[in-house]
């Protein structure tokens, strides 16, 4: 992990973005604080869960399931595949298409 000011990056950008990718993490920072971190994802599941992780929306519903689960409103394990098995036979996925297109 190298850490670097926004004026160093913001002059060579193109150097820490390859440097990210084989080094690791550029810490950015601004009068002496970090502000921002650049990362190289290793693949699109990689990059899927840094930004789940980043995402309020997602942690709250993650809060929310938590809660959920201690109130005793959850379900078991069989419960919970049974369903996803009905889904999947109700709405079938058509095979070949690209991951993550919308």
């Amino acid at each position: 992990m190298r850490i670097v000011s926004l004026a160093e990056v913001k002059a060579k950008l193109s150097a820490f973005l390859d440097e990210a990718g084989q080094s690791g993490p550029v810490v950015i920072t601004r009068n002496g604080r970090a502000v921002a971190v650049l990362l190289a994802p290793s693949d699109d599941d990689d990059l899927e869960r840094l930004l789940l992780s980043r995402s309020p929306r997602f942690r709250a519903l993650l809060s929310e399931a938590r809660s959920s689960i201690q109130a005793g409103q959850g379900i078991g394990h069989a419960e919970f595949w049974k369903g996803a098995s009905d889904r999947a036979a109700q709405h079938p996925v058509e095979r070949g298409g690209r991951r993550g297109t919308r």
